[in-house]
């Protein structure tokens, strides 16, 4: 036993935990000049943010060094137990958590809250792993990915009735880590394609051309077909001839419909593209009869599912999307200019990340974020502290150590033996990797503000703790690959 234990912190990647305690320690830094003032307390103290931030980060070492300490194959038994374990605790927190700024995601115990929806990141990426790791399991069955498409979004569905968005999106990170293990690419692709249509939609669905046809709507119908086109196109084994003259034909009656639409009868051209994808159905659903092969099934499945995706955009967003999430969509597309209300978050981010410039101010010197017109600069907003703080320069060395953890974590999980440690390797690579990139996009109005805290930086307890456990279960998992071939 005490070998194992010698042996386990001898295999210990000591570059991912100097990589951890380097942006919790910047993170920290980044903290106490975000909440500084004029009337500032010490770093340590209780009363600021830094000082609470300090006994988190203490408890978050403490938290790592105790599950080094347990065997790993702990990890790997009780990952079941652990996600329904959590998922009852999501599912408790929707009745029982105090309303806080429209959400009931938070658990209040004394003078410590914490939140549930961060704690199943890492219970879902393992239960993932686990259903993965089992004896002669097989991706493409489509039992076994209806039953991974459970586990990824039992959870979502409970944070969603917390009304938490954000969290609940950061599931979708785990999509990542089945492509990894041979889903097809083209479930991303199918993802890309509904965040394009619903852009469209919504950014270009009021834009009419002279003709009175909807754009966003237009452009997405012929999106659709040329998509069709290229897997039919692409089909090798079968009536390759037919499928070119098809594609010419379809060209000509695209060209041929805008020449009359604006120089010979107006008309709306979406009924053109819409009997056009038509034509598309009904011929692969000819060639499935014909050939009685399962792929021209399954690709029945993409214009079918589009076109109900399509034309459903505006329901879900004018009916089921709260008010105010609607309006930080339509500032992120430029619908609306809202720098006093709904904009103003993301507008006062980006003057302060603007007014770094180069080198920036200087550390506790920005002149936004001490003055506080930016709301939750040192939670969700902390990188325009950094931004404005440290300018360019100090922007890039942050994101070089998110880039250089990530990076490192694809290298831990590709060198696994075991399908169970490299599939939890991938979902925490993944699951920070969205964190970074949704929380960067909203602080530089890329995307809508959807309260995604920055790994390791953002002040908070519940943040800090579920992402040193998401990242220390699998150094111990790392540290052990040897034992379990």
């Amino acid at each position: 036993m005490l070998y194992r234990k010698i042996n386990t912190w001898n295999n210990l990647d000591w570059w991912t935990i100097a990589l951890y305690l380097t942006m919790i320690i910047v993170g920290w830094f980044s903290i106490y000049a975000a909440s500084y003032d004029y009337d500032h307390v010490g770093m340590l103290e209780w009363s600021g943010r830094s000082g609470k931030q300090m006994v988190w980060m203490l408890t978050s070492l403490a938290l790592g060094f105790l599950i080094l300490m347990i065997e790993s194959d702990w990890y790997d038994v009780f990952a079941f137990w652990i996600y329904f374990f959590i998922m009852t605790l999501l599912l408790i927190t929707v009745f029982v958590a105090t309303d806080i700024k429209g959400s009931r995601s938070w658990l209040i115990f004394g003078p410590v809250s914490l939140q549930p929806a961060e704690f199943a990141k890492f219970a879902t990426a393992l239960a993932v792993a686990k259903i993965m790791s089992a004896y002669r399991f097989n991706l493409l069955e489509w039992r076994n990915f209806i039953r991974l498409l459970g586990i990824i979004f039992l959870p979502m569905a409970l944070i969603l009735l917390q009304k938490e968005t954000g969290s609940a999106l950061v599931f979708l990170a785990l999509f990542l880590v089945l492509y990894r293990e041979g889903m097809s690419g083209f479930v991303i692709f199918s993802g890309f394609c509904a965040v394009l249509f619903f852009i469209l939609s919504i950014r270009f669905g009021n834009v009419l051309w002279n003709n009175g046809t909807p754009l966003g709507e237009y452009v997405s119908l012929l999106f659709i077909i040329v998509v069709v086109l290229f897997l039919l196109y692409n089909d090798k084994k079968r009536k390759i001839q037919l499928n070119k003259y098809l594609l010419l034909a379809i060209a000509a009656i695209v060209f041929i419909s805008l020449i009359v639409s604006f120089y010979v009868h107006t008309y709306k051209l979406t009924w053109v593209a819409i009997s056009l994808i038509i034509v598309l159905i009904v011929y692969i659903l000819f060639l499935f009869i014909k050939y009685r092969v399962k792929r021209y099934l399954l690709l029945l499945l993409f214009p079918f599912c589009s076109l109900t995706f399509l034309y459903s955009v505006n329901y879900v967003f004018n009916k089921l999307l709260e008010p105010h999430q609607k309006v930080r969509i339509e500032v992120a597309l430029g619908l609306i200019d809202d720098p006093s209300g709904a904009g103003y978050n993301v507008n006062q981010s980006k003057i302060a990340i603007g007014s770094g410039g180069i080198f920036g101010k200087g550390y506790l010197n920005g002149t936004q974020t001490k003055l506080k017109y930016v709301p939750e600069q040192d939670t969700d907003f902390i990188f325009c502290t950094i931004g404005e703080e440290k300018g360019f320069m100090g922007s890039i060395f942050v994101l070089s150590l998110f880039l250089a953890l990530v990076i490192r974590l694809i290298f831990l999980a590709e060198r696994q033996k075991s399908t169970f440690y490299r599939t939890y390797g991938y979902g925490v690579a993944a699951i920070i990797f969205f964190h970074l990139a949704i929380n960067i996009g909203m602080v530089t109005g890329i995307t809508p503000v959807i309260g995604i805290p920055l790994p390791f930086f953002s002040y908070g307890g519940s943040s800090l703790w579920s992402f040193t456990i998401l990242l220390f279960v699998f150094l111990r998992l790392d540290a052990s690959r040897n034992s379990h071939l």
